[in-house]
């Protein structure tokens, strides 16, 4: 038996050749088949994309293959579309579940298996576990189905799709399109190379607006980058936002899921910015009102702004696989995570950075307002709030260590602040007096220690920062 496939906060990742295999592909579509069967899904069939990496429309289509075998009907996108995309035709197709073949934002020697539920959504807990075991079982049985492509087209098992006709339609219905069209607009887009290359030209063309994109064209090597829309990854789209005196800079990820938004003066707004920027922007302009979700991660700027119009927030560990859930439970009109991602009411319960993006352009639209005026129009309301993160590679060994030394050694107060409370839901989080936050976890996609810290100015974000590394030792 080789070694065990584990799936993380979204699905399996590994790198390429090394774990990410055909063989092990073959693995993960079968435990999908025996899990469908299992639970009385399979006359229901499956959808399965794929985005720009190396390969993924090979390793789409052996997944294909694997499920076709099965006697189970697949749709298989004809080109590479965003994860949001993929997710909306699995609830408009009444489809079983979906796979997406992709590594989301991590560097190009990676590769990933998505795996969305019957609503499009990150599969939940319980549901992932189902299918890493049956696939662990696939793997030390090698008990795996399988159908030629051809095949399976031949008998009508497989069929291309092309997912954007219905999406573009959802979209148009969930924003003011006739308003973003007629807005002159000047906007930047930046796809990293990513799946969601050529689709706000494609929603937006033939109105006012004036759009240029960047790194629109498929290079799996991500060349100088990776495919994550965070400030270091996007000083490109921050010269030429100040260069061609551009209103608004949008960058997608690598599987156009999640979003990082540039303001007209360079300057990138985080991601948890955005977040309740989107939610000021759903509660005050759309008058929408319900239930917020959002992880531990994420910004208290959003508890605020439940106070501020008596609507309720809810709060779940890391991973959209917890957020979607509860979504659908509170019908929330919003749930969000700090790494970019954020869902909405009234469309499938998933990340989606193009509604995302389009929600914030019809914000400044609106309002009159620049994103940098959106920002301090914010902080006018719930006080300034700055963030920052820091990801360091750590090994299994490094990872025990530094678990026990923190479980052994309570302390009281970090950069001079007096602990509040302490939070282990998911990693270590210190709410300190003051409202600020640090938070000290493990990705659940890559072998990465994270810091994150919010505070009310970017120096204290800093120190905060700094004391996590000596926590952790580095």
């Amino acid at each position: 038996m080789g070694k065990a496939i584990k799936f993380g906060t979204d699905g399996w990742r590994a790198v390429i050749a090394e774990d990410f295999t055909f063989p092990n592909v073959r693995a993960c579509a079968q435990g999908v088949v025996n899990y469908l069967k299992q639970a009385r899904l399979a006359e229901r069939g499956l959808v399965i994309g794929y985005d720009t990496r190396f390969a993924s429309e090979d390793f789409a289509a052996t997944a294909a293959e694997v499920i076709a075998g099965n006697g189970i009907k697949v749709r298989l996108c004809s080109k590479p579309a965003p994860t949001p995309v993929i997710s909306y035709s699995v609830a408009a197709t009444k489809s079983a579940g979906g796979v997406v073949i992709t590594a989301s934002h991590n560097p190009a020697r990676w590769n990933g298996f998505k795996y969305k539920d019957a609503l499009g959504t990150s599969a939940p807990t319980n549901i992932a576990a189902e299918i890493e075991k049956r696939t662990n079982e696939v793997l030390s049985t090698g008990a795996v189905k399988h159908l030629p492509l051809t095949d399976g087209l031949n008998k009508g098992l497989i069929a291309y799709f092309d997912p954007d006709p219905a999406y573009f339609q959802q979209v148009k219905r969930l924003v003011d399109y006739k308003s973003l069209r007629k807005s002159r607009l000047k906007i930047i887009v930046d796809s990293m190379y990513g799946a969601g290359i050529g689709y706000f030209k494609a929603l937006l063309q033939g109105g006012k607006m004036e759009i240029t994109e960047i790194n629109g064209e498929r290079n799996p090597s991500f060349p100088g980058i990776n495919p994550e829309p965070i400030a270091k990854n996007l000083t490109k789209l921050s010269n030429l936002i100040k260069e061609q005196k551009a209103d608004v800079g949008l960058a997608t990820d690598g599987d156009a899921d999640r979003i990082g938004i540039v303001a007209e003066n360079g300057e990138f707004l985080n991601q948890l910015q955005v977040f309740a920027l989107l939610v000021l922007y759903l509660l005050e302009v759309r008058g929408e009102r319900g239930a917020i979700v959002k992880t531990l991660s994420d910004t208290v700027m959003v508890d605020r702004l439940g106070k501020l119009f008596n609507v309720p927030v809810y709060e779940t560990p890391v991973g959209f696989k917890y957020v979607a859930p509860l979504m659908v439970e509170k019908d929330a009109i919003i749930g969000g995570e700090e790494s970019g991602g954020y869902g909405f009411r009234g469309h499938v319960p998933e990340r989606d950075s193009i509604v995302a993006s389009l929600y914030f352009l019809d914000f400044m639209i609106k309002t009159g307002k620049t994103p940098s005026q959106l920002l301090d129009y914010l902080f006018s309301k719930v006080g300034p709030h700055y963030y920052d993160r820091i990801d360091v590679h750590i090994s299994l060994n490094e990872r025990q260590k530094f678990t026990e030394k923190v479980s052994h050694s309570p302390i009281k107060s970090i950069a001079g602040i007096k602990i509040a409370k302490l939070d282990t839901t998911d990693g270590f989080r210190y709410i300190l007096a003051d409202d600020s936050w640090l938070l000290i976890r493990f990705s659940g996609t890559e072998p990465l220690i994270r810091i994150y810290a919010e505070s009310h100015t970017p120096e204290q974000v800093q120190k905060l920062l700094d004391s996590g590394k000596k926590l952790v030792g580095i």
